[in-house]
């Protein structure tokens, strides 16, 4: 979040000329049902949410929602901290859980009261323990879960058909290891003619790093110790991780050299047999009418683990009267209830009561990799860390040459080393 010179200082200095920007969202008279709400959807998810608010709104009448979507990224989180900082900021937030490290310590976003949650039907064992537990830092509550977004597996059916991989009932069987991987990608390449697997390696997109830490979590591996100080980058691992995947580049297996929008066209046109990526577009292909499903990412190299991260409700910092966080708890609990809607997007409820329901349970292929949930590898536990974040910034440089062949792999090893180092010695700008 903002670079090495952005300083709490610097926050308070030019947050009003950045909150003068936000459409709405500072500088408004509140009035004594007003509530304020500011997210990063955009897009389908945008349209969701936008569904779910009005349907909070038909509900209450008496509270005057008022919701502002700002662009994803950094430069949410630059106006986020602002506001904040300035204690001009909306009543609810959207935050990445990944995030959490950055905003939690310097009084950025505000702990939220157990006690009123539970008045309000929001419980700790509603969420599943690994969401909830990074929902906390330093032992206090800052962060509400709504959802985990995996990386997952594609699949074209009508491929997989064709090649064997799908078992009596029409499902993917699930691979376990590096040689099962490439033995169904292969068998896949003989299908489409074309590709086997496309992976996105260039851009400015999510791709590579959620990629390389599903494959080295699987191994096992770190990049921080857990007192958050020091690397604990695993030489060995991360080869292996890289190895594995520009091998799958060299065989011919694997089309990298794409950037998001052109691994997604791709597949839409029938011309891989799978894709490893966000969960997100699902609706995408839904809408191509291409045959396809979907799965947890699958056990390549060892157990089934998968990058994620989540979208969580969390409290900007400003001054709170009990009623104030009643009122806010309020507009979450109708959100997280309303959260099967959310779950068309492809994005995992975190809240277990929609979880756990037959109606999520039939909601295909969305519902296929919900068992992840309980699996799935967030970022290091860092002020860096996290969607959009600096961390990714700088890995992915390294990561998708690596990936795709432009990087030899000892030298990539030594850069990510590097990146980790370098991180770790700059302070938390926001602290």
């Amino acid at each position: 979040m903002g670079g090495p010179g952005l300083s709490r200082r610097t926050l308070l200095a030019g947050a009003a000329l950045g909150c003068a920007g936000l459409a709405g969202g500072c500088g408004v008279p509140r009035g004594e049902r007003e509530l304020r709400y500011w997210n990063l959807f955009a897009g389908g998810d945008g349209d969701t949410m936008k569904a779910m608010l009005a349907r909070y709104r038909a509900a209450h009448p008496d509270v005057g929602l008022r919701d502002v979507t700002l662009e994803w990224g950094d430069r949410y989180y630059t106006k986020l901290a602002m506001a904040g900082a300035a204690e001009r900021a909306p009543d609810l937030a959207i935050l990445h859980l990944g995030r959490l490290p950055a905003f939690a310590p310097g009084g950025l976003i505000d702990e939220l009261r157990p006690d009123l949650l539970r008045e309000k039907g929001i419980e700790p064992d509603h969420f599943p323990a690994g969401l909830w537990n990074r929902s906390h830092h330093g032992g206090r509550l800052f962060a509400v879960p709504l959802d985990t977004h995996p990386v997952v597996q594609y699949h074209n059916t009508d491929v997989c058909r064709e090649a064997g991989l799908l078992d009596e009932d029409g499902r993917f069987r699930p691979l376990r290891g590096p040689e099962a991987a490439r033995d169904a990608l292969r068998r896949a390449k003989q299908v489409t003619g074309d590709s086997g697997l496309l992976l996105e390696t260039t851009g400015d997109g999510v791709g590579p790093w959620r990629l390389f830490w599903s494959l080295y979590r699987q191994l096992g591996g770190d990049l921080i110790t857990p007192d958050g100080t020091r690397s604990a980058v695993d030489d060995r691992k991360v080869a292996t991780v890289l190895d594995f995947v520009q091998g799958l580049h060299a065989d011919g297996l694997a089309t990298g050299g794409l950037d998001g929008d052109g691994a997604i066209a791709l597949f839409s046109s029938g011309r891989a047999g799978f894709f490893w990526y966000g969960e997100w577009e699902v609706q995408t292909f839904l809408e191509s009418g291409m045959p396809f499903s979907m799965t947890r990412f699958p056990a390549v190299v060892g157990r089934a683990l998968a990058e994620a991260d989540s979208h969580a409700f969390v409290l900007p910092h400003r001054d709170r009267t009990d009623e104030d966080h009643l009122r806010v708890y309020d507009l979450v609990a109708a959100l997280l209830r309303d959260s099967l809607a959310w779950a068309e997007g492809g994005h995992i409820p975190a809240y277990l009561p929609v979880n756990r329901s037959p109606a999520y349970a039939d909601m295909q292929p969305q519902s296929e990799y919900r068992s992840v949930i309980d699996d799935v590898q967030l970022d290091p536990d860092v002020w860096f860390a996290g969607s959009g974040s600096r961390l990714w910034t700088e890995m992915n440089s390294v990561l998708g040459p690596a990936m795709d062949g432009r990087l030899a792999v000892p030298r990539a090893v030594s850069q990510i080393r590097q990146v980790v180092d370098d991180l770790l010695a700059t302070p938390n700008p926001t602290a």
